[in-house]
């Protein structure tokens, strides 16, 4: 019986005979250590194993990740930032803009207060946003700081200019004041020509004393 004839034989008779199939079970017979054998004595089988092994080990990690691993983080996103209810948010936010708003109504009050006492005091109202305070209080003080200090300029400012005049008074005698308040009036001019209005006001009142003398 040739080759042929022996598989044609186990083909038709491997499901009946049962002789025929307990002697077969024993080729088909497998077992971890056979196969743990197999793969340490043939390289090849072994590196296709080892290739097979990583494939699937590295595909197994992948599907963990995709179904576990964003979970994970977000759970411990919630864990450490407790999510905040999208209605709390939303207060939040409309607290804020309130909060923004009050500040902006309550600097513009402040800047409109600041604006009338200057310009009272006949000071500067270009230099406002600087002298603006916490609050109303804070503001009038520097207000009246910067007032001390300006007046002090200008009074310097007046004296020098009338010393660095040409004319020396006489002793005594009316003609002094006459003297006085005509130079008194070219630097009111000159002030007034070079748009300086808080020179011009500082001798003005000057000139205002030196006429109530008389």
């Amino acid at each position: 019986m040739d080759f042929n004839e022996v598989k044609t034989f186990i083909e038709s008779n491997k499901d009946s005979n049962e002789e025929l199939k307990t002697y077969l079970q024993g080729f088909n017979k497998i077992t971890v250590d056979g196969v743990q054998k197999f793969l340490n004595e043939d390289k090849d089988a072994k590196s296709w194993f080892d290739s097979e092994k990583d494939k699937h080990g590295s595909k197994s990690l992948e599907t963990w990740k995709t179904n576990n691993l964003q979970k994970e983080i977000d759970a411990e996103i919630k864990k450490r930032f407790p999510e905040a209810d999208p209605k709390d948010i939303k207060m939040k936010e409309l607290e804020l803009k309130l909060e923004q708003m009050q500040k902006e109504t309550f600097k513009k009050e402040l800047t409109n207060s600041a604006i009338k006492t200057a310009t009272e005091k006949q000071l500067p109202v270009s230099i406002i946003d600087f002298l603006l305070g916490a609050d109303l209080e804070s503001t009038n003080k520097n207000i009246e700081t910067f007032e001390a200090i300006f007046n002090d300029h200008i009074q310097k400012q007046v004296e020098a200019r009338i010393a660095g005049n040409s004319y020396v008074p006489p002793n005594g005698g009316g003609s002094n004041n006459n003297s006085e308040l005509q130079a008194l009036q070219a630097e009111y001019a000159t002030a007034m020509s070079s748009g300086n209005m808080p020179l011009a006001i500082a001798i003005k009142n000057k000139i205002f004393a030196l006429q109530n003398k008389k």
